[in-house]
């Protein structure tokens, strides 16, 4: 933009310079050229008054004394015809040419002769210029002079250099004041875009500086500042709502399931014991629905406190965490990590991203069925890799992976509150990292998150967090398994679908 700005400031300036030195240029061309024009016609009249006697007695001795003094002291050719053309009297210095021919054509019918162009720079030849001579109105011949070019050539070229150092002058001036005035102008609007990528990036504290720049953007940024608080002080009422509405409910929620506990007591016939367990049932629903909100609450409040992380070892403690309930499931959980792989993250976003995507895969895969998570370093970072053998998602579902409490329409009773993923999201994005998602191969689904190595467009900052040992028969910890209950699945596994957090951009991989 700055630079749009200069070249369209500078090109008017050009412009405008050349509409005034151009004629500016010519005009002293033609003065000098005139000038000296008036000066050889002055001489010409000179010689011509002399000549007429010397060409009436037929003496030309004093006029060839003339011509040849003129010639020394000047450096200038004259030459001296009668009226038939035969030359009488010439200067050393006189040569013939196609000028001074027709210079004498119109002399000797009676009229003075200039050459009527300027002389440029770039034009050889002299200036030309005749008189003729006259005695009571009869012609007896004419004065033709020559007059290098030379110096008048260097006097306009002379004049054309300091206009040419004016323009530079001025140009200079002007791309000075030009980077000035659009510095001046678009420093509020570079910085609003900055600003603007900061909130974007998670920095909702970035304000922009509106004392700088024209009014009308001092104006705007100052309007921007105001919006930027008031969708700031929005978010932060709607997360605080969200939290303290979920931490108010838990104690009404624990009270009503204890009070329907205690009225299955006296229930006894089977039709009530069954209305009863449907009961508990949604009073523990409600009750991880809560959870997983705090958990996102919590989520969405993460500054951008980054810290460096072994993520091979946090994934052999989740994975051991998760052993039981695989076993009790009939499904064989496996790690796969050859060594430590450390990423730079938000506090607990390896841990809930893997509480998550293990508790989806071992809820889908069903009996007999395989959940594989693998560690590795890849694209300057660290992928942590979920794949299962589930039935999968369509690429209708997997749009919709992330979004909030939803759920596949056959799915719907299935335990989980519909937010493993979208607290993923929130956590990879805090993160700078990404989550994807596609179909396995021949079936299943395979989630990754990726998460930005330590020094990868962030400074290092200290030591390794490690996971510690990982428990041998400890129940999950961190999330609960309901927090990570998110993709309710059903259909053919869609192959090559990505699905990041947010909506998919142009090249199918999004970041969360």
């Amino acid at each position: 933009m700055r630079r749009r700005l200069v070249i369209s400031y500078l090109l008017l300036m050009v412009l405008v310079l050349m509409a005034l030195e151009t004629p500016l240029a010519a005009t002293l061309a033609s003065r000098e050229t005139d000038r000296v024009r008036a000066d050889r016609l002055a001489d010409a009249t000179r010689f011509a008054s002399l000549a007429g006697p010397a060409l009436r007695g037929n003496v030309p001795g004093p006029l060839s004394g003339e011509l040849a003094a003129y010639d020394e002291l000047y450096g200038i050719g004259a030459a001296v015809v009668d009226r038939d053309g035969r030359t009488v009297v010439v200067s050393p210095a006189w040569r013939t040419g196609p000028g001074t021919e027709a210079a004498l054509e119109t002399a000797l019918a009676g009229q003075q002769f200039s050459a009527p162009e300027s002389v440029w720079p770039w034009v050889d030849g002299p200036l030309v210029v005749a008189v003729p001579i006259n005695d009571g109105g009869e012609v007896l011949g004419a004065v033709v002079t020559a007059t290098p070019a030379d110096k008048v050539r260097r006097t306009v070229t002379a004049w054309w250099l300091l206009l040419a150092v004016i323009g530079l002058i001025a140009v200079l001036a002007c791309v000075s004041t030009a980077f000035g005035l659009a510095g001046w102008v678009l420093r509020p609007v570079t910085e609003l875009d900055a600003v603007t990528h900061e909130i974007a990036e998670g920095d909702r504290g970035a304000r922009v500086q509106h004392q700088l720049g024209p009014p009308e953007l001092r104006r705007l940024a100052a309007s921007f500042n105001h919006m930027a608080d008031v969708v700031s002080d929005v978010m932060d009422r709607q997360r605080a709502f969200v939290a303290h509405a979920s931490h108010q409910l838990r104690n009404p929620l624990t009270a009503l399931r204890l009070r329907v506990e205690e009225l299955g007591l006296s229930l006894t016939d089977p039709e009530g014991r069954a209305e009863h367990r449907l009961a508990l049932e949604e009073t523990d629903r409600l009750a991880l629905v809560l959870d997983a909100l705090l958990t996102l609450a919590r989520a969405e409040r993460e500054e951008n406190e980054r810290v460096t992380v072994d993520a091979a070892a946090l994934a052999a403690s989740r994975v051991a965490a998760w052993q039981p309930l695989a076993r009790h499931r009939a499904v064989t959980l496996r790690l796969h990590a050859d060594g430590p792989a450390y990423a730079r993250t938000v506090p607990t976003a390896v841990d809930q991203a893997l509480d998550a995507l293990i508790d989806n895969a071992v809820k889908f895969s069903g009996d007999q069925g395989e959940v594989t998570v693998t560690v590795r370093q890849v694209d300057g970072g660290t992928a942590l890799q979920v794949r299962d053998t589930g039935p999968g998602m369509t690429p209708d579902q997997l749009d919709q992976a992330t979004e909030r409490f939803w759920r596949a329409p056959d799915a719907q009773n299935v335990e989980g509150a519909g937010l493993g993923l979208t607290i993923v999201a929130v956590l990879v994005d805090a993160s700078d990292g990404r989550l994807t998602m596609r179909a396995g191969d021949p079936r299943g689904l395979v989630a990754e998150v990726w998460f930005p190595a330590p020094g990868a467009g962030t400074a290092d900052a200290g030591p390794a967090v490690s996971a510690g040992p990982p428990p041998s028969d400890a129940a999950p910890v961190g999330t609960t398994p309901a927090d990570g209950d998110d993709p309710d699945r059903t259909g053919t596994a869609a192959a090559g679908v990505v699905v990041p957090a947010t909506r998919a951009g142009g090249d199918g991989a999004v970041r969360a």
